[in-house]
């Protein structure tokens, strides 16, 4: 009975530091982000050019919708970390923000594609819907149509006649309202339909500017930064297939790994979840010249800003000595 108990005391305490570590590994990351998005909507609303640019609009859109989608699922994470339960009803908004924010990146990527479309091909006739005091009309449209399809998947399901959605206390999780059959089916389906939408808008604006190409003569570099621009949403939209990877990145594991289910689930969502959303807005801000030429005056700002006070710490201490 004795190394029964111990046997259950070190697999506690194992599963303890196990969490303590997941913690410690998302929560500094969460933050590294946060600051990063926070400096670019700073510069954003500082600086009234890039609020006239429907691009850098569409951009920081992005990073807004990003943020939450991020900071909804870490909340999710650290609640079944805890083993925190509460009613159904307080959790389905949270797994809603989760659904639809992650579905709307796809359709912003999208989006801007099209954007850099219409300014390199129609540069003096663009639609107005792309004028910068226009374009809040294509984000409402976006976040409409993502709460539709995920409004439609909650709703489809049969409720567990065992749980009462407003006092039986649950994790909150995905399973917990979508659980069934036809809600599977029905989000594979909206999640082969969005991807493969985005894929071919992708696909189609970039053939079409670089066709442009061979045609113009002057102004090529803006012409190629835009294709540049394109082939780099291409690749923020193969960082949010990875999400879809998880059924074979578990089997693979499982083959080859003697891991835990819950080491497994942690590893597809710190990999497939976290650090795409963290590099996806981080590689398209950072590369563009005119944000990285705001950012760094910043700091700089904030580094000449600091100097003297540790200029005059220094000072003090000298003449106390």
């Amino acid at each position: 009975m004795q190394n029964v108990s111990d046997l259950q005391v070190n697999a506690t305490s194992q599963k303890s530091m196990s969490v303590i570590i997941k913690v410690c590994i998302v929560i500094p990351f969460f933050c590294v982000f946060l600051c990063c998005v926070a400096v670019m909507l700073h510069v954003f609303a500082s600086h009234r050019q890039f609020l006239e640019t429907s691009r850098y609009i569409l951009f920081a859109y992005m990073l807004v919708n990003d943020s939450l989608q991020v900071l909804s699922s870490v909340l999710l994470f650290l609640f079944v970390m805890a083993r925190v339960k509460f009613a159904v009803v307080y959790c389905v908004p949270l797994l809603l923000l989760s659904t639809v924010t992650f579905q709307n990146t796809p359709l912003i990527l999208a989006t801007m594609s099209l954007e850099r479309y219409a300014a390199i091909l129609h540069p003096l006739r663009r639609p107005a819907a792309w004028r910068s005091d226009r374009v809040w009309i294509i984000i409402l449209c976006l976040w409409l149509v993502s709460c539709l399809f995920t409004v439609t998947e909650f709703s489809i399901g049969e409720p567990d006649a065992a749980v009462d959605v407003f006092s039986t206390p649950v994790l909150c999780k995905s399973v917990v309202v979508n659980s069934s059959p036809v809600q599977m089916l029905f989000r594979a389906a909206v999640s082969v339909l969005f991807f493969a939408v985005v894929a071919v808008v992708i696909l189609f604006t970039y053939v079409r500017i670089l066709l442009e190409t061979r045609k113009l003569r002057q102004d090529k570099a803006s012409v190629n930064k835009a294709m540049h621009t394109v082939l780099l949403h291409a690749f923020q939209l193969l960082l949010s297939v990875l999400a879809f990877t998880n059924p074979i990145t578990v089997s693979l594991i499982v083959l080859h790994a003697d891991w835990q289910p819950e080491d497994v689930a942690f590893f597809n969502y710190f990999s497939f979840i976290l650090v795409p959303r963290f590099l996806s807005p981080l590689i398209y801000g950072f590369r563009d010249q005119s944000l990285r030429a705001y950012v760094g005056k910043m700091f700089l700002r904030s580094s000449s800003k600091v100097r003297p006070g540790v200029r005059l710490q220094l000072q003090e201490g000298a003449s106390a000595s």
